[in-house]
């Protein structure tokens, strides 16, 4: 997949993506979803294999259909 291709959430065969396309479905900085998991103050809460996290497309889902307010922290 090229970095400009995204799949559609709802086409998405995965439960969960890594941090870099969560952030890019999400039009944030994949550093804001690390904030995010770090300190417990974002939206979504991740799940954690082996040290990485992975982001549940249901949740960014939800998010995107604005039934959670998603915000870059003020993250420049």
């Amino acid at each position: 997949m090229q970095s400009t291709d995204l799949r559609s959430l709802n086409d998405e065969p995965r439960h969960a993506l890594p941090t870099s396309e969560a952030a890019r479905h999400l039009s944030l900085k994949p550093q804001t979803l690390r904030a995010w998991a770090h300190y417990g103050t974002g939206p979504i809460t991740p799940i954690t294999v082996n040290g990485r996290l992975y982001w549940p497309v249901d949740a960014l889902l939800r998010a995107l259909n604005g039934d959670t307010e998603i915000s870059d922290g003020g993250a420049e």
